[in-house]
């Protein structure tokens, strides 16, 4: 698959990296954060033995709130839906990192009906399967795919086959299967160079050529099949918003609500505000028509949106841009 921009052989160690441990924000889920894989002794060590990835992200306290709520807030909408709590959860997490997204993940997770699988580049996943250790032997007990720690390397079409197989539903060895629910993603928007990769993986992961349900009901957002979860954080906006312009283009997708409901029930913000920062976490499924758009090879085509609405022709999404405008991002 052509690649018009330069990725560097390692992007977990750029050029002159100088990163710390992070430290939760004021606001975090009830859930007490294991410090011994996801504490700041752990990831300076981590850090130094791979780098980016050992570090523990903003957006991913951000992510973990939202997916274990604090007692006190209410998010709309909520990421498990009560009308569909019931339903087989299959997920897919992006870029995991230290494993610390996949911890709170792993909370929802019943054996037996649902299935998480983490993934991050090769030389990575030692490090999730360090972290992770004590969780999948605990979910993996009786049924050993409900936690699955997987290498995936974006826009690489043989990892998306892999976990196209993973997840077919008529696997010959009989092992649980279930279609592919929700794509997670936390802070993966930042380099330039990974921003087309990003995107083709997500796409190829929400085309119907990959297990989806439900692919008749695509009407909004909340009705249609795998629901995507980002949680970002705005560090370079210049390098960053070309990411969105395209994301748009083949996803409808808008920011996550929530409210303070004690002492009293307070009004409706942009989850991110709490955050002190920039920080959004936006909810996004692919648009209905894009599924029969072809999608280009080249990256620079990608995310100058070639290919979308079905024409050749460059273009942009202006969702993002307007958000900023109207204030939603103060």
């Amino acid at each position: 698959m052509p690649n018009d921009f330069p990725v560097p052989r390692n992007p977990n160690f750029p050029v002159d990296l100088r990163i710390q441990p992070s430290r939760p924000p004021a606001y975090s889920t009830d859930h007490p954060i294991d410090e011994t894989n996801f504490g700041p002794v752990a990831q300076e060590r981590a850090i130094r033995e791979y780098g980016i990835a050992g570090r523990v992200w903003e957006a991913a306290y951000m992510m973990n709130l939202y997916i274990c709520p604090s007692s006190h807030m209410e998010f709309d909408p909520p990421f498990i839906d009560v009308s569909t709590e019931s339903k087989p959860l299959s997920l897919i997490e992006l870029g995991s990192g230290t494993g610390i997204v996949a911890s709170h993940l792993a909370r929802l997770l019943k054996p037996g009906r649902d299935r998480l699988i983490v993934t991050d580049l090769p030389e990575v996943c030692p490090l999730l399967e360090g972290n992770l250790e004590h969780v999948k032997l605990q979910l993996n007990r009786e049924f050993p795919n409900t936690l699955l720690i997987r290498p995936l390397s974006w826009g690489k079409t043989r990892d998306i086959q892999a976990l196209t197989f993973e997840l077919s539903p008529s696997k010959p060895d009989g092992s649980i299967s279930g279609f592919l629910t929700h794509i997670i993603c936390s802070d993966l928007v930042y380099f330039p160079e990974l921003l087309a990769p990003l995107l083709r993986t997500l796409l190829h992961l929400s085309t119907p050529n990959f297990p989806l349900p439900n692919l008749q009901n695509k009407g909004n957002i909340g009705d249609c099949s795998p629901t995507i979860l980002m949680s970002y954080k705005i560090r370079s906006l210049a390098k960053e918003a070309p990411f969105w312009s395209a994301f748009g283009l083949w996803f409808d997708f808008r920011p996550v609500l929530f409210r303070e409901t004690t002492p009293s029930v307070g009004e409706w913000q942009r989850f991110g505000l709490n955050f002190g920062d920039t920080s959004f976490l936006f909810i996004a499924c692919r648009r209905p028509d894009s599924f029969g758009w072809q999608i280009p090879d080249s990256d620079q085509d990608l995310l100058g949106g070639v290919g979308a609405n079905g024409t050749a022709s460059r273009k942009c999404d202006d969702t993002f841009e307007n958000l900023l405008l109207m204030g939603l991002a103060e």
